[in-house]
């Protein structure tokens, strides 16, 4: 059957030397895999620069519920992050994300207010020309929301630290070992409670951001446990460090 949907691309892996396997996250059909023929030669092969993480696509596809791989009929592009791919920077997060939420969006069903997140933070990522060194931390903590985990909000002052398990501000440290010092918690606290201009205006020293980073991408694992290592952290830790 063919239908339209919209797609944000996540991943793609050679399949063969003229075909890819791409991942998509599409408004109407939550996760899917599409082999993509031809980007190997010469004529088409143009084409692949679309099919970089976080290029937001119109597809055309041949859908069939039962097949593990999808195939497109035709595409445009919807969205180009343009000044992504040409800021080595922005480029670094883009791959990071496209890292996390392949590996968190893996049965993932369809969502629109999920996808409308991650499309209007993509424009948004692209379109801020600086002061961008949060938007990773930012996004991260804008998406637990829609993942079901987001903590609650620290109702008190004496609520010093974040219990990762129960994501929740307790004022003393639980008995477990999966919480954030005062510092960090200070900072998870701003993030989780902010939108994505003031959280941009957070000072952060590259220590404290990698931190942070980490604390996330933790909190995330406890949540998540099918999470896979990130292997982009090290090189975007090296980038905003």
């Amino acid at each position: 059957m063919i239908e339209k949907t919209r797609g944000i691309v996540l991943h793609q892996l050679k399949y063969t030397d003229t075909d890819i396997v791409v991942q998509m996250y599409t408004r109407e059909f939550g996760r899917l895999s599409f082999l993509v023929r031809g980007m190997g030669r010469r004529k088409t092969g143009k084409h692949n620069v679309l099919f970089q993480p976080m290029f937001i696509l119109d597809l055309e596809i041949y859908y069939k519920e039962s097949r593990e791989m999808q195939l497109i009929k035709e595409f445009s592009v919807s969205y180009s992050p343009a000044d992504i791919f040409s800021d080595i920077k922005k480029t670094s997060v883009a791959i990071f994300l496209g890292e996390v939420l392949t590996s968190i969006l893996r049965q993932e069903s369809p969502n629109e207010k999920l996808f409308g997140f991650i499309e209007n933070s993509i424009i948004y990522f692209d379109k801020r020309s600086d002061n961008f060194a949060n938007f990773h931390i930012a996004f991260l903590a804008g998406l637990s929301s829609y993942l079901g985990f987001e903590p609650g909000p620290r109702s008190a002052k004496n609520d010093l630290f974040f219990d990762m398990i129960n994501g929740i501000f307790v004022a003393v440290p639980p008995f477990h070992n999966n919480y954030t010092n005062q510092e960090i918690s200070d900072i998870l606290a701003a993030f989780f409670s902010t939108s994505y201009d003031k959280s941009m205006n957070i000072s952060l020293s590259g220590a404290q951001r990698n931190e942070v980073l980490e604390m996330l991408v933790k909190y995330y694992s406890i949540h998540l446990p099918g999470l896979k290592k990130i292997r982009s952290l090290k090189v975007l830790k090296e980038v905003f460090g």
